[in-house]
């Protein structure tokens, strides 16, 4: 279990930073609801994203995904990017480097 704080991250949405350091980020994030967003938003890190459970459907860009549990994909810096939870579930993220906002 992390020692970090869960922290609200959005309308129904939580965050806990699992492990970091410098170089790499691991951030959970628990949507509780349908409908539940992460907000449209870009950032200079590298993001990989991996569907623990759940369902969403993500903007990314100018194209729309729906992933599912095992889905897993990269973010490029700078694209903007957000999500609407389908059905409740948890999103592990990585960000490369480190988030130092999430601290």
């Amino acid at each position: 279990m992390s020692d970090f704080p869960i922290v609200p991250s959005g309308e129904n949405v939580t965050r806990q930073v699992l492990s970091e350091s410098p170089e790499l980020m691991v951030v959970a994030f628990r949507f509780a609801v349908e409908g539940a967003e992460g907000a449209l938003h870009d950032h200079p890190h590298v993001q990989s994203t991996y569907v623990e459970s759940g369902r969403f459907r993500f903007t990314l860009g100018e194209e729309e995904r729906e992933v599912g549990p095992g889905d897993s994909f990269v973010i490029p810096s700078g694209l903007r990017h957000g999500c609407v939870c389908l059905e409740p579930g948890t999103l592990v993220d990585g960000f490369t480097p480190r988030r130092d906002d999430f601290l």
